[in-house]
Order: structure tokens, then sequence, then C-alpha cells
């Protein structure tokens, strides 16, 4: 069985993450979230992939390559305008050969593990067969109404509660599909959604089913979502491996990851679960806390305490800093005593729409360059390229490029 992975979109609501990378390759556990999608096809057999790719897509072929290095078989197709997913679908015809009679269809930004694949694999049945989960907040999420197995009806995100059975947008088709696609109309929002497509199935007579699943299965729709699915994929892995120096009088608790060639100095005090990658420094007296995850060439100076946060890799933190639930870009040089500060039920606007964050601090995009004595107010957001002189505090939104002095 073939797979085709959707992974053309921007992820608008995850900026300042997304600025200038695609959703797919935001990390989760020191990979990102395309590399779980393929690690869980991989464990289930399924080796050659398609990968409809489009924003920032040189960053996922430059990551990915051939596939080799992850154990599968990948071919790109560009889906050079974002038309709606049954159109990336379609993309992927030419690629198709005779004897793929069924082919599976999965989202790119949806961090998945294999038993997840698996229970699809197993139960499918049918002209089509849609991977559902129960979820009790349905807002922002296409929902199936079933009897039994079979789907009545697919609703793309309702606006009053219809059922609470989500349609995760991972599927099993056959051939028959990029026919059906070619007369689905275009939607209200201008898109040619596979909802649609697979409704018109339903009222053709057509036999869709759904599979329940209670693996894993989670959407970052905001940035912050990212702190749990990071939390969630630590609490689940068994990947833990010290491979780096701990220094005598350096204190680790629980399942922590210590990549080649980092060295965590004497004094240090490491609860786990959590991952630091390669080539890292961790300076003594250092503390990090559950569902932390340090990338690779990270320097984390004395005194510093971190916790519940996602620093991504070739960042600087100084001496004395404070960094809770909070998410560090690429590239981010932080002076000392820096504080990100984070408080619960955090009300953010986006999209001309009030969010709320069970838990934040600060997220910040990359190549930043932070002072001393910074402090970041909960649900601050700081995109690409900013800088920040010493002793300023931050409250709000700062843009691309934006200088504080």
């Amino acid at each position: 069985m073939k797979a085709v992975i959707l992974a053309a979109g921007e992820g608008i609501r995850c900026r300042p993450l997304t600025s200038i990378r695609s959703k797919v390759m935001l990390p989760v556990a020191n990979k990102p979230i395309l590399e779980h999608v393929i690690d869980s096809l991989a464990k289930n057999g399924i080796k050659n992939l398609i990968l409809v790719v489009g924003y920032e897509r040189e960053r996922i072929m430059n990551y990915f390559e051939d596939g080799i290095d992850f154990g599968v078989n990948i071919k790109y197709v560009h889906q050079k305008a974002q038309l709606g997913t049954a159109h990336a679908i379609k993309q992927a015809a030419d690629l198709m050969e005779e004897d793929d009679r069924e082919f599976m269809v999965l989202n790119g930004d949806n961090v998945i593990e294999p038993q997840t694949i698996r229970d699809l694999i197993d139960k499918h049945t049918g002209d089509a067969t849609i991977l559902t989960i129960k979820k009790e907040h349905i807002r922002g999420y296409g929902v199936v109404i079933a009897s039994g197995k079979k789907v009545t009806k697919i609703i793309e995100k309702p606006t009053t509660e219809l059922s609470h059975i989500i349609n995760t947008g991972i599927y099993v088709f056959n051939q028959e599909i990029f026919e059906r696609i070619e007369h689905t109309q275009i939607s209200p929002l201008g898109e040619y959604a596979i909802t649609d497509t697979i409704q018109q199935m339903i009222e053709d007579g057509m036999d869709v089913d759904h599979v329940l699943t209670n693996s894993l299965w989670r959407d970052a729709v905001f940035a912050w979502d990212l702190l749990k699915d990071n939390s969630m994929v630590l609490d689940r892995s068994e990947d833990y491996n010290i491979k780096g120096t701990v220094e005598d009088g350096a204190i680790i608790h629980g399942k922590v990851s210590i990549g080649n060639n980092t060295l965590i100095r004497s004094g240090c005090y490491i609860v786990g679960p959590a991952m630091i990658g390669d080539n890292c420094e961790i300076a003594p007296n250092v503390v990090i806390l559950p569902s932390t995850t340090i990338g690779n060439n990270v320097s984390v100076g004395s005194f510093t305490q971190v916790q519940n946060s996602i620093i991504m890799n070739n960042t600087r933190i100084s001496s004395h800093g404070s960094i809770s639930n909070s998410i560090i870009g690429l590239n981010n040089s932080i002076g000392p005593y820096f504080v990100a500060e984070d408080r619960e039920n955090v009300r953010i606007e986006m999209e001309d729409e009030l969010h709320t964050a069970e838990k934040l601090g600060a997220i910040t995009g990359d190549d930043i360059t932070i002072g001393h004595r910074v402090l970041v107010k909960a649900g601050s957001m700081i995109y690409h390229n900013c800088r920040i002189e010493s002793g300023k505090t931050i409250a709000q939104i700062l843009p691309e490029n934006s200088i504080v002095v």
C-alpha cells in the first residue's frame, strides 16, 4: 500500500513558528511532526510514499530527501496552489501504478503513532474508510455521523454539536477516488475539499465506512498546542538513551535522553521525561524539568531553569534565566536573567478571534537576539529576526524585524 501525505500548507494559525517553515516541520520530541508520520507508516510496512508539498517545500525536501535515511522511498509532487485537500490528493494521481489498488491519505501535520495506522489497516473496508476519534470539543473539526460502521454524513466544521466523532483526515481510498475528485464542486471557501467528495460518494450509494481509534492523534491547531503534543509524545516514547557525558554531581531522574557529544555539567538537575539533542552544553546548576525538549547545538547557562518547553536548534540561553511553558525558535541568542512569564488561561487574539491557551509562556520565532534582564509576558509572540535591547518588557506581539530599544 502506498501513502499520500499532504504537506503543502503553511499552518497560518501556528505563526510565528510557521513564518519561515511549514507546520509539518515543527518539532515535537526533537523530530519534525512529519517525521513522526513517516516513522509510523514505515513501522507498518508502508514505505512507498508520495509527499504533496508546497509552502517552504525546499525545507521538507532537503530534510527527508529520497527517504532512504528514514527507511522509506519518497517521491514529491508540487501543489502550486493550495486549492483544498481533494485538489492536493489529485496531484498524486500520476505517480500511482496499476497495482496500487488501495492507498492511504494522511495529513503531514498531525502527530500520530504506529498503532494509529495499524488500527486503520486492520479494519478498513468498503469503497473508502475514514479513521475517526471521539472528542469532547468539536469546534474547528469535521465530524462524522454514522450508523454503526457505515458513514451516513460527513460535515466540515459544524456550528452545532451534531456528533462527537471527529474526522482525523486519515483515509484509505481506491484509485476510483481520482475520478470522483474530478466531479467535486468547489466549496464556498474556494477549495476542493475531500470531505465534499466523500459526501457525494455517500449520496451515490457507495460504501463509506469509518474506523474509530483510541491511539494517538494530535492536531496542533495553534502554536501553543505543540507543548501538549510534545508532552504526550515524551510520555509515550521509549527512545531514551544517554549518549553524551554526564559529569559527577549531576542528578538525572526519570526518562531522559541525552544526545551525542552533549555535556551535562556537575550540579545540573534534570527530571524526565526530557530530551536533549546532540552537541549541547548544559552548564553547572541548570534545572531542566519534565516535558522539555532541547534541540541540537544548544547551550544553556548556569542557574537557568527550563520547564515544559521546546527549545529549537542552535540557540544560546545565558545564565539565570527562567523559561516555562514556552517555545523558543531556531538560532536565538538570549541574554542573562531572561524571564518568560507564564500563566493559565491566556487570551490571545488571532485571525480576529480570541482564543485561550490553557497555560502559556512566550513563543518566539527564529534568529532573535535578546539582551539581558528582559521579561516577556505570558502569551507574547516574537516574530522572526527581532532584536530586543536589555532591560525591556515585552507584552505584545512583535512583528518580524522589530527592534526594541
